[in-house]
């Protein structure tokens, strides 16, 4: 059966368990998919590479709601109104 990686970089429960700092180093700061008997079981990612991709996923829901938004009349307001 085939998975899909959603990493670059891949390494074993074994290389997992015998060094697990030079595992997180190997991805250079991105997500390292670890594999148990050739199938991945789980994702690594380094904290720098988890607030990267919270800050993505921010992004990409402030811009469905911006696409969800765009044909809507919009409304002048002057700052001195405010």
């Amino acid at each position: 059966m085939t998975y899909p990686m959603l990493a670059e970089t891949v390494a074993s429960i074994s290389e997992l368990k015998a060094n697990p700092m030079k595992v997180v180093a190997s991805g250079d700061g991105m997500p390292v998919a670890v594999l148990n008997r050739n199938q991945p079981a789980f994702y690594c990612v380094p904290a720098k590479a988890y607030e990267a991709m919270m800050e993505l996923i921010d992004d990409m829901a402030l811009l469905e709601i911006v696409k969800q938004r765009q044909d809507e009349e919009s409304i002048a307001v002057s700052l001195d109104d405010l």
